[in-house]
């Protein structure tokens, strides 16, 4: 019988189990804590690697190894077709491959019916390969003398019809692949029976237009799909290929029966694109099939009359189709997006108008400069060779000014919505005064009436800047601009003859100061007044005979009335850029005396009376270093040209203002920097003199060098400053050092050869007993330091 021990002793025993227990898990706890020490410490941040994840699902997988398997079992059927098998003979072939064909198309009803629609797919896709296999072994058996471009014309179009009734079938209507390999099948018939049939380029681009035309109805027409997406990605092909065919067709149509041709089949085209724009749900394809009607409409009724005129008229014909787009666009009955498609469409034709336009506008505003090299040459012969000055003029594009004029007439008549017109009208005003620029060259009118029509056109638009109520600048800037092109291309224009040059460069002159009266146009008119008067005062001067540096003279008024406008100036920035102007043409002053050395210290002493002008006023103080550094480059220029080789003529002129401006600096500011204060006036005097001293045999330099390094120490010693005290001193050790060097050198050729080692023997002795000390100490401090411790 099994022992029961009594209540009391089974109660010890339970106790003593569960304190074995608890040690034993105490040891495990230990070892395992000193077992995670001993592993290496996992980097900070460090997130435990994840398992692996399989990098494709399993739906995927399976339809991988379907395609493969459909793949190579297509591949065997035409190698059996083609090569293998010989013995059997092409009629045995074909009966097997027939027989296989048939197998096929029905194993997927069974498959279905077991819910492998993968699996079904996959055969069904092999059965449709066969098909094709079976046509070729069908042609190759029984009508080896039909044509083969023909054949394949009749063959896809079978394959398209069992495909869709294959794919139609109640029972396999749940396959996707046979409806849109139908379709795909299907774009070959009618472009191989145009081939077949020689119907010519005409023939093979309707065919082409006729199949997207299809297309076109069944994406229409189907739900949803990859049957919609087949039919549109052929619609879209088939289409494009077509249009563009037959625009090139258009293009180089050599009579109008081609060119009618033509336009018919671009008409076919937008036909298709305008049914589907109007049955399009999606908002973007609609406009963009729209945009497509545009431009086909406008390529078609273009290239209809195109064959009939000059290459000239090419253009405008198709801007004036494109501009008739604007009346389809207020039809009410079109839908929205294709309006809007419209809009565009006649948008893109007037752009292209203007950038075909656009190298003439180019070749009037910027011809003109090649004058530049022949200033006063002679008056060209009509407004074509003033413009072009030796460049080939544009033909072709005579009828440049009205297509400039007829888009910028669609734009201030056609645009009136309140948001777009304020945008439009500056457009309008661009056009406009391109359409007037081009004008003269293109009619070639004489050469003074270019010059007056150029004159009139930027006296204008001067005017209508001054005059502007535009709330914003906008107004003022969209007239100023083209007003100051206009003038810059004028100033070229009139270089031809001295008459010409002096009138217009005057008139312009007082053009752009009446212009500047006012202060919305003032930032660009007063600049171009000051550049056109230094270019007056250059013209006046050659005119005259004058020498450059003579004429610099004159061409330093310009900067004088610079500086008197900048200080009457209403705004900030007018003012900076009409002193930038005058500075600049104080520099071409400058510039034209440079071959003359009296010529330009007069020229620069003149420039820093303006900058000192310049100066008093409160806000531009700093132009008082500006006027300083004139000041000292003319006397540096006058000394030079005096033949004065004495640093201190130079130097001395420089250092007493420098000095002047330091002590003043000083007094209002105790604290501030002897060396800011007066170590550049110093250093400016005292160096080059020092440097001179060196190389002067005399002693008069050195000794009153020596004497004025002493005042300057002394002075520096009494008013306890480091700088004149440091450079004073340094000045006058140095200077003593070359009083005393011959007397050094004697008395170094007197001593004995061994002196100079010994010397130096000693000096290095010192100097390491100096450092072995030192390190002593520093031990004996570490030593006394570690007994602390």
């Amino acid at each position: 019988m099994t022992y029961v021990p009594p209540p009391a002793e089974e109660l010890r025993l339970i106790d003593a189990e569960l304190w074995q227990l608890d040690s034993r898990r105490a040891q495990l706890l230990t070892r395992r804590a000193w077992l995670l020490a001993r592993l290496p410490a996992p980097a900070p941040g460090a997130v435990p690697p994840a398992p692996p994840r399989p990098e494709a699902t399993a739906p995927r997988v399976q339809n991988v190894l379907l395609l493969l398997g459909g793949l190579l079992l297509t591949i065997a059927a035409i190698a059996f077709t083609l090569v293998s098998w010989g013995h059997l003979g092409i009629a045995g072939r074909s009966l097997v491959l027939g027989a296989v064909t048939v197998a096929a198309l029905a194993a997927p009803l069974p498959l279905l019916g077991r819910r492998l629609r993968s699996t079904a797919e996959a055969v069904a896709g092999l059965a449709l390969a066969l098909t094709v296999l079976d046509a070729y072994a069908l042609q190759a058996v029984a009508l080896t003398g039909v044509d083969g471009t023909a054949y394949a014309a009749g063959a896809s179009a079978v394959l398209a019809a069992v495909w869709t009734g294959y794919g139609l079938l109640p029972r396999t209507a749940a396959l996707r692949l046979p409806l849109p390999a139908a379709l795909a099948a299907a774009q070959l018939p009618l472009l191989l029976w145009a081939v077949a049939a020689d119907a010519g380029r005409y023939g093979i681009t309707a065919a082409l237009l006729v199949t997207a035309a299809c297309d076109t109805a069944v994406a229409l027409r189907a739900p949803a799909g990859v049957v919609r997406i087949t039919a549109a990605v052929g619609a879209y092909g088939m289409g494009a290929w077509g249009a563009l065919g037959a625009a090139w067709l258009s293009w180089t149509a050599d009579g109008p029966g081609a060119g009618a041709q033509a336009a018919a089949l671009l008409l076919f085209a937008a036909g298709i694109a305008f049914a589907a724009a109007r049955r399009d749900r999606a908002e973007g394809h609609a406009v963009g099939l729209s945009v497509a009607v545009g431009l086909l409409a406008v390529a078609a009724l273009g290239g209809i009359v195109r064959p009939t005129l000059p290459a000239t008229w090419t253009v405008p014909v198709h801007l004036a189709v494109g501009i008739a787009l604007v009346a389809a666009v207020r039809a009410d009955r079109l839908p929205e997006p294709v309006r809007r498609g419209l809009a565009l469409a006649s948008a893109a034709v007037q752009g292209l108008a203007v950038l075909w336009a656009l190298p003439l506008l180019a070749l009037t505003l910027l011809g003109p400069a090649g004058w530049a090299r022949r200033v006063w040459s002679g008056a060209p012969g009509g407004a074509r060779e003033a413009v072009s000055a030796g460049a080939p003029w544009l033909p072709q594009l005579q009828t440049a000014p009205l297509v400039l004029a007829a888009v910028a007439a669609v734009l201030a008549l056609a645009v009136r919505d309140t948001t777009w017109r304020p945008r439009a009208l500056p457009v309008v005003l661009v056009l406009g005064w391109s359409a007037l620029m081009v004008v003269p060259p293109v009619l070639d009118v004489p050469y003074p009436v270019a010059l007056l029509a150029e004159a009139l056109a930027t006296a204008g638009l001067l005017a209508g800047a001054t005059r502007s109520r535009a709330a914003t600048g906008a107004g003022t800037l969209v007239m100023s601009v083209p007003a100051l092109v206009t003038s810059v291309s004028l100033a070229f224009l009139a270089l031809p003859t001295r008459s010409a040059t002096l009138t217009v460069l005057t008139g312009l002159t007082a053009l752009f100061t009446a212009g500047s009266l006012k202060q919305r146009p003032a930032t660009l008119t007063a600049p171009a007044a000051l550049g056109y008067g230094a270019a007056l005062a250059c013209a006046v001067g050659a005119a005259s005979g004058w020498a450059p540096q003579h004429t610099a003279l004159l061409v330093l008024v310009v900067p004088a009335v610079a500086a008197l406008l900048a200080a009457r100036a209403a705004d900030a920035r007018t003012t900076v850029v009409v002193e930038v102007t005058g500075a600049a043409a104080a520099l071409l002053a400058i510039g034209l005396t440079v071959t003359d050395p009296a010529m330009l210290s007069l020229a620069l002493s003149l420039s820093a009376v303006i900058a000192a002008g310049t100066a008093v006023r409160p806000d531009r103080r700093p132009a008082a270093y500006a006027a300083t550094a004139l000041f000292a480059l003319a006397t540096w220029v006058r000394l030079a040209a005096w033949g004065v080789t004495a640093p201190e003529a130079y130097t001395v002129p420089v250092s007493v203002p420098v000095l002047a401006w330091g002590a003043l600096r000083r007094r209002r500011d105790p604290r501030a920097s002897s060396w800011a204060a007066y170590g550049p006036g110093l250093a400016a005097t005292l160096m080059p003199s020092l440097a001179a001293t060196w190389a002067d045999a005399h002693a008069t330099r050195p000794w009153l060098l020596g004497a004025a390094a002493l005042l300057v120490t002394l002075l520096g010693a009494r008013h306890r400053l480091r700088a004149p005290l440091l450079l004073g001193g340094g000045v006058l050790v140095l200077d003593a050092l070359h009083e005393l060097a011959p007397y050094l050198v004697q008395v170094t050729d007197a001593l004995p050869r061994w002196v100079p080692p010994a010397l130096a023997g000693v000096l290095l002795l010192a100097v390491g007993a100096t450092y072995e000390r030192r390190l002593r100490d520093v031990r004996r401090v570490r030593e006394v330091l570690g007994r602390m411790n």
